[in-house]
């Protein structure tokens, strides 16, 4: 960098004279001082870099280290470093190739900027991870087990809320009879932790057992005929909707409230949120916002159920959805003209709105076998 503003310096001084010699030899003796610093930089550049981000695979790297060499993009890259505002204070009132260099180090800036972006939505896969967080000894009057709590985590995000399920080596070992039963050549290469007839309450037995567990789920997960299957599904969220149930027709909302959450966040985290039990799912919740008085939220959820039933008029929740939504739109002075307007529709085609259940009576009625 000396070496560089030493020459504007004897260039600026040496006048008309100076810019008369041959371009040749003048190119020769003067770029041969910046080419070696150069180098030098971008090599010390380099030993600073090792180790942190990477934005391309390999290969990629190499190309763009070649394009530096003959680019000189030694220097840009030694700008990024520096913060914004110190970067363009040094080059303010500077001409000609600095000025060129400030533009190119804003380019390259942008370009990664924008790989960033890329390999975040793009390159990084998300995957469902199964981890268990703690696991608890149970001692009841006549029997006593091991209940593990097993997150299921986007990998690449944070939840505020994660889902979450608490199972027993019974409840595993059930899930794995049912799938050998009906996926015998995908489960072949599953294996699943062997009963113990002691130790089963040792330190080293749970923390092996919950290994286990973690490696049993992902596989299955991995296999797509296994993740859609009932079989599948239902190990993680059925408990929670038939205990969301029960709490919901004894009047205990608030618990329930927190039970079909927990339930939503299940179903969504494993990509089935298109289905009859997300949809009653949103049926809890609105009940339950709606009795403890949260309009807002119960809205939302009988708009959300709306939309998934926008292409089914002849769903069983569609009529109770719409007359719920109507009277909390009027509550929370949200527009209800469509669906008026498609209720309207539905009398029309012959459905009897007066026979119709609230969604609380259909989740009282919905049998969850």
């Amino acid at each position: 960098m000396a070496a560089r503003i030493l020459h504007r310096l004897r260039h600026a001084l040496a006048g008309e004279g100076a810019r008369e010699e041959p371009a040749r030899g003048g190119t020769e003796a003067e770029d041969f001082p910046e080419s070696s610093e150069l180098e030098d930089d971008t090599e010390g550049l380099s030993t600073r870099l090792s180790g942190t981000l990477s934005f391309t695979s390999h290969e990629d790297e190499e190309e763009e280290e070649e394009e530096e060499e003959e680019d000189g993009a030694g220097e840009e890259l030694g700008e990024l470093l520096e913060p914004p505002g110190e970067a363009a204070g040094a080059e303010d009132g500077e001409w000609g190739p600095a000025a060129e260099r400030a533009g190119g180090s804003s380019l390259l800036t942008r370009q990664l900027q924008e790989l960033w972006r890329k390999s975040r939505s793009s390159l990084v896969p998300q995957r469902l991870l199964f981890e268990v967080t703690s696991a608890s000894v149970v001692s009841e009057r006549s029997s006593k087990y091991v209940l593990y709590t097993i997150y299921l985590i986007r990998s690449g995000q944070f939840d505020k809320a994660p889902a979450a399920i608490a199972r027993r080596y019974s409840d595993f070992e059930r899930l794995n009879r049912r799938l050998r039963c009906r996926f015998g050549c995908d489960m072949a290469g599953i294996s699943f932790p062997r009963k113990r007839l002691r130790r089963n309450f040792t330190a080293e037995t749970i923390a092996k057992r919950s290994r286990a567990f973690e490696q049993f789920l992902s596989h299955l997960h991995s296999i797509a005929e296994i993740r859609r299957s009932p079989e599948f599904l239902e190990f993680f969220f059925l408990q929670d909707l038939r205990a969301a149930q029960r709490l919901t027709c004894t009047g205990m909302y608030r618990e329930a409230l927190a039970t079909w959450a927990n339930a939503y966040r299940l179903q969504d985290r494993l990509g089935v949120c298109n289905s009859g039990r997300f949809l009653l799912t949103l049926a809890g919740l609105a009940v339950c916002h709606q009795e403890l008085d949260q309009l807002g939220e119960a809205h939302g959820c009988c708009e959300q159920a709306l939309q998934l039933l926008e292409a089914q008029d002849s769903h069983p929740l569609l009529g109770p959805f719409l007359q719920a939504h109507i009277h909390l739109a009027w509550k929370v002075g949200k527009d209800k003209r469509q669906s008026e307007a498609r209720l309207q529709d539905l009398q029309e085609a012959g459905l009897p709105l007066q026979q119709q259940p609230t969604l609380k009576e259909c989740l009282i009625k919905e049998a969850l076998d």
